[in-house]
């Protein structure tokens, strides 16, 4: 998420009532996850695990649950509990309505035709020629491009899964990103996309899904890719370019899959994939798996 204007490290240590550790006027651009971090950016952590790989990202503000040594050139901000506090900065900057105001400060292209039934959050742009199907649903701050079909019971922009266990119960990191629809892409029935936690959950341009898929949020799909239905996509991953996934493939978080991959049905990935042809609940190259198939059989 980036804030509307730059903003001084103090001014969002006030804002939590954090320690910061750095100029005073240090300039703070927005807030982002681990795996989408730019600097400028404050990043939360709250497990020594993890220190390293945050003080080490590209964020320029880290948001730390214990005072150590800050990496030249950043920025510290020492909280009791930085999930709290991230929570808090970003709602300060972008407020929540879920539906509960309606703003009617929606955008609509020309030639556009949205079926009466469709709910429409605030701060929403869509293009020119694009058709929305009864009861879909488009939450805030939604982005919708040209020639877009969005087929009935389908839903953009609801919240991320992300949680913590805090004594005893399940606690939500709020999300304050957004979904951007593409131009010329299709999405079939009953379809979940997530909205980022502080960045865009993306479908790029000429992308093409069919029913009861979900995607996960900041995760970007590639232009030209085709995703067949009951495929469950989750958060932060990147599908480039031209990938085909077949029906009910899962996919792990954070993962990255070549252009020009294919996933045969019910493959499932927990790792980054070079351009192939997979299959398998562990996914793997779709001819080893045959040739594995073959010997196994003639064990018999």
């Amino acid at each position: 998420m980036k804030f509307h204007q730059p903003q001084k490290l103090r001014t969002i240590a006030d804002i939590i009532g954090a320690k910061f550790i750095g100029p005073e006027d240090f300039e703070v651009l927005g807030t982002n996850e681990i795996h989408m971090v730019k600097p400028g950016d404050i990043v939360f952590v709250n497990h020594p695990k993890y220190y390293d790989k945050a003080l080490n990202s590209a964020a320029t503000i880290i948001l730390i649950d214990k005072e150590v040594e800050c990496p030249e050139g950043k920025a510290l901000l020492v909280s009791e509990d930085p999930f709290r506090d991230f929570n808090k900065i970003n709602t300060h900057f972008t407020r929540i309505y879920n539906f509960t105001e309606e703003l009617h400060d929606v955008e609509i292209g020309e030639g556009t035709h949205i079926h009466r039934s469709a709910v429409i959050g605030n701060n929403v742009k869509i293009g020119k020629n694009t058709l929305i199907f009864p009861n879909v649903v488009i939450g805030d701050r939604t982005v919708i491009g040209d020639n877009v079909v969005i087929q009935s019971n389908t839903v953009l922009g609801g919240d991320a899964f992300y949680y913590r266990k805090l004594d005893g119960n399940f606690d939500r990191l709020i999300s304050v990103g957004n979904v951007v629809i593409e131009s010329n892409v299709e999405i079939g029935n009953g379809c979940t996309i997530d909205r980022g936690v502080t960045d865009s959950t993306v479908i790029g341009e000429g992308s093409v899904l069919d029913n009861q898929i979900q995607i996960g949020h900041d995760t970007v799909i590639g232009k030209r890719c085709l995703i067949a239905s009951q495929t469950g996509i989750a958060g932060c991953c990147i599908i480039e370019d031209e990938v085909t996934i077949w029906g009910q493939v899962g996919i792990a978080s954070g993962l990255r899959i070549e252009k020009g991959t294919v996933l045969l049905a019910k493959a499932g990935v927990n790792r980054d994939l070079t351009k192939g042809t997979y299959f398998g609940f562990l996914a793997e190259d779709f001819r080893t798996y045959l040739k594995k198939e073959v010997k196994l059989r003639n064990l018999k």
